[in-house]
């Protein structure tokens, strides 16, 4: 199971990317696309959308089920990667490259909630 050190992560299983902007890059980790299997759809967010920490932004499904994706924290949606939709198979290559969506975060304190790479292996090992 691959955990970048370099990003924070949610207990459900996003991965979160914290950009030089303050804005934030959201995707799936590698062991959620390992769990859902052959992803075959993803529906994203809207542009714009307000977004409260624990919403669900987005969806994914797989031969197998359909997962939400939550916002990691409170924020307005400022884009979208629309290149997964059209191959959401990309996701099981490189879940950490394939990002699902960008966020603009309400308050940036709100990030310090989120999970660092030891913490998110704990998580997972422990379920």
């Amino acid at each position: 199971m691959h955990i970048p050190a370099d990003l924070k992560y949610t207990p459900s299983h996003e991965w979160i990317r914290i950009e030089a902007d303050g804005s934030l890059t959201v995707g799936i980790t590698d062991h959620a696309q390992d769990l859902l299997g052959d992803l075959v759809f993803v529906e994203l967010p809207e542009v714009g959308k307000e977004l409260a920490a624990g919403q669900e932004a987005c969806v994914v499904e797989s031969v197998k089920a359909a997962a939400d994706v939550y916002a990691p924290v409170a924020g307005r949606v400022t884009a979208v990667n629309a290149a997964i939709a059209d191959a959401p198979e990309s996701v099981n290559q490189d879940a950490y490259a394939a990002w699902l969506f960008k966020l603009a975060p309400t308050n940036a304190a709100d990030l310090a909630g989120l999970l660092d790479a030891a913490a998110y292996k704990a998580a997972v090992d422990a379920a």
